[in-house]
């Protein structure tokens, strides 16, 4: 197969671009929140078409165009997510504008943007209370996937591991669906943390470590989770992690992370990529680049795109066949409600 004759799915893409009107709504909304005052009506959203398709195609989807992507599995802001925002029913009103302006993107643009969704979570509440919400973005708005966030609390991580069995509920519906999720937590309000910076990161590594001494893979053999930025510190600690699995009688990694786990591209210089796809199973391997996202801007000893991940994945050795599985065949697989033509 020719490189020419891939489909390249970018499977980690936010709506980070979105209509100012809906941060006027957020901001209205957490005030509201915080001051125990009536909340903003969802009816007071003005987000025009036009105004929805000027922000795309300006960002997106020149991008796409310009670093030679054709689809984006597309989901709300994930920092603007704010589980810890208010409670559940403010989490719901929240996530449920957020859904429906990405089906709003997708409708427009069905050739660029494959929708998923966020979920309503929020501290104490029980995951499966966000199964109603994933249904209906699925059955209803076509979505492929969803956002979940393994620490609802914006930093603190007072939920219980991943592996409990209080996530179960939600993983029954995930399976009942045939739907991934990409473990991806939202803003920090911990004043330790940067957001992007350390907060994201060390949850990806978290939520790792909790999954590969676990046993969820038996209860679930079908389920699917991505952990994004390039599997945070894992790749690079990966003998550090092998040898813990192996002393807590677990399989080898490769083993354990099989049909269920798998990470993605969103690191931001070719080094990291090398290293990703030598100690990473190639077939654990998703593109993405997280555009626009979370570093912006030019490398200034490149003075190419710190998030232009296509070009890392077209500088490494391996080959064509296994590009081939990162930039389409994984991500069909993964998703199996992905229907975009070959």
């Amino acid at each position: 197969m020719q490189m020419t004759d891939l489909m390249i799915i970018d499977c980690h893409g936010h709506y980070t671009t979105e209509p100012k009107d809906l941060h006027r709504f957020r901001a209205e909304q957490t005030k509201a929140a915080r001051d125990k005052t009536a909340m903003p009506s969802r009816e007071s959203l003005k987000m025009s078409d036009d105004e929805i398709r000027e922000s795309l195609e300006a960002n997106q989807i020149r991008l796409q165009r310009e670093r030679g992507t054709d689809v984006t599995i597309f989901s709300p802001r994930a920092s603007g997510m704010g589980h810890h925002v208010g409670d559940e029913k403010v989490s719901l009103e929240c996530t449920q504008t957020c859904n429906d302006l990405i089906h709003r993107c997708v409708t427009l643009f069905p050739q660029n943007f494959i929708g998923v969704c966020q979920l309503p979570q929020s501290p104490g509440v029980p995951p499966g209370n966000s199964a109603r919400e994933l249904e209906r973005c699925v059955k209803e708005l076509g979505f492929v996937g969803c956002n979940l966030n393994p620490d609802p609390s914006g930093g603190y991580f007072n939920a219980p591991p991943m592996t409990d069995k209080w996530w179960y509920p939600f993983y029954e519906k995930m399976v009942e669906l045939d739907v991934p999720a990409m473990v991806h937590v939202s803003g920090c309000c911990n004043p330790a943390m940067h957001t992007t910076g350390s907060y994201y990161l060390h949850a990806d590594t978290m939520a790792f470590m909790q999954l590969i001494l676990s046993d969820v893979f038996k209860d679930f053999p079908s389920l699917k989770l991505i952990i994004p930025h390039g599997g945070g510190a894992v790749p690079f600690h990966w003998g550090r992690f092998r040898g813990l699995a192996l002393n807590n009688n677990r399989p080898e990694l490769d083993q354990i992370m099989a049909n269920n786990i798998f990470f993605d591209t969103c690191v931001y210089h070719q080094p990291g990529i090398d290293l990703l796809t030598k100690v990473v199973p190639v077939d654990n391997i998703l593109f993405a680049s997280e555009m626009v996202g979370a570093v912006k801007g030019n490398d200034p000893r490149t003075g190419l795109p710190f998030d232009d991940t296509k070009r890392y994945v077209d500088g490494t050795s391996l080959s064509a066949a296994d590009k081939q599985k990162i930039f389409e065949g994984n991500a069909r697989k993964v998703f199996s409600r992905l229907k975009v033509p070959h």
